[in-house]
């Protein structure tokens, strides 16, 4: 504990610091907040530390609008209060977002939304990573690639952390120019910097496409889960089905995830009765997710890679356990953690890690990922894969040669 005599002594002190380049005059003087006047330290401390932990906050608060030099918005500061409740977790995945903020995220689960399209999430490395770029945004055209580590927008610097402000930044009108700089590990090992100047487009996230492909197999791209995902996915399954297919390719690279409830309706259509997935708090509370007996009757493969994540991870998950089809391609992202996505009735709201997910088998793949039954990289100098590249697409060649062999 501080005495009473150093506490009460009150030092002025003029230091002139140095920091990168920048001088700087700062007056170091003692203050005594509120009812400290009236009460004897220990009672001042038994207040503030023990009765109420809250009160040095309040009395903070005060102070800074009492005596700062500037003009306070109360808003803000009352904003980044509570902002920095949530970033004491240390966990990227959860944060309190502002009105504006909690109205831009949402839009993401819509499908259409304004930026350059690209789907990121908080790095081990506590940097900014990119899980896949947006099929034909602005992202993808400009050569921003799955694993690049998003350093600057703008020329600010932004950590895992501030994910959510430099979502913000990347976001904005249609039609208007923003610099993104990344940091890409080279085939040396080497990292190097890269600015990408993009046009901000209005982007509409088409999730789900289909085509029939080599002798009669059903082709399924799957780009997202958002709110539609489910039932275009069924749409999309019927029109295949009624031209008698004989097996299905379901494309899950560089999916980033989305909405759990969309990932389980799809699952439910591909694994026979089963647990799909179920999820675990850190009081051991488990939610189990299970699928029916119906399912599609015709040899399945699925193509994952290090852009699959989150949602895809969990449908991924389950076909491998049930061995209700063959995982093709290279080892997943690794999420495997499950945010709960809450609005506020002002308008904003906070997003906040609830729990871990397993896999129907018991496997948590958080910072792991899943390993394809069959393990093949897309050939080198490959950019685009899918339908329109399916002679350059080893990958989905090798899935196209799995289902010729099961229905031989």
């Amino acid at each position: 504990m501080v005495s009473k005599k150093k506490f009460l002594i009150g030092i002025i002190i003029a230091i002139l610091i140095t920091s990168l380049g920048t001088l700087a005059v700062i007056s170091v003087v003692p203050v005594k907040l509120g009812d400290k006047y009236s009460l004897t330290e220990e009672k001042y401390e038994e207040l503030v530390y023990m009765n109420n932990k809250y009160y040095k906050m309040e009395e903070l608060s005060d102070h800074i609008q009492e005596n700062y030099l500037r003009d306070i918005d109360e808003d803000k500061l009352y904003e980044w209060a509570l902002k920095g409740m949530f970033a004491s977790l240390g966990d990227p995945y959860s944060s309190y977002m502002t009105k504006k903020e909690f109205k831009d995220f949402m839009e993401d689960t819509e499908g259409s939304f304004v930026g350059i399209g690209v789907r990121i999430t908080a790095g081990e490395d506590n940097l900014i990573t990119v899980v896949a770029p947006i099929e034909d945004s602005p992202g993808e055209a400009a050569g921003i690639k799955t694993g690049d580590k998003i350093v600057k927008v703008d020329g600010k610097e932004f950590t895992a952390e501030q994910m959510d402000d430099a979502v913000s930044v990347m976001k904005g009108e249609p039609g208007t120019e923003v610099t993104v700089t990344i940091l890409r590990k080279q085939e040396n090992g080497d990292e190097k910097l890269i600015d990408f100047n993009i046009i901000r487009e209005e982007i509409r996230v088409k999730s789900v496409k289909s085509a029939i492909i080599d002798n009669n197999i059903g082709y399924i791209r799957i780009a997202t889960f958002d709110r539609k995902t489910s039932q275009d996915f069924s749409n999309h399954l019927s029109k295949l089905q009624e031209k008698d297919i004989k097996g299905l390719i379901l494309d899950l690279r560089n999916n980033p995830g989305g909405l759990l409830d969309q990932c389980a309706e799809i699952a439910d259509k591909l694994i026979g009765e089963s647990t799909i997935v179920y999820t675990q708090t850190k009081n051991k509370k488990r939610e189990y997710i299970k699928s029916d007996k119906s399912k599609i009757d015709i040899p399945l493969t699925i193509l994952i890679n290090g852009g699959s994540a989150s949602a895809s991870e969990i449908l991924a998950g389950a076909v491998k356990d049930t061995e209700s089809g063959t995982l093709i391609g290279t080892k997943t992202f690794g999420k495997g953690i499950v945010q709960r996505i809450t609005p506020l009735m002002d308008g904003s709201g906070f997003k906040l890690t609830v729990s871990e997910y397993f896999t129907p088998s018991g496997k948590n793949i958080h910072g792991i990922g899943i390993a394809p039954n069959i393990v093949i990289k897309l050939a080198e100098g490959v950019e685009k894969f899918g339908t329109d590249n399916i002679k350059k697409d080893n990958q989905l060649q090798k899935a196209i040669e799995v289902i010729n062999e099961k229905t031989k």
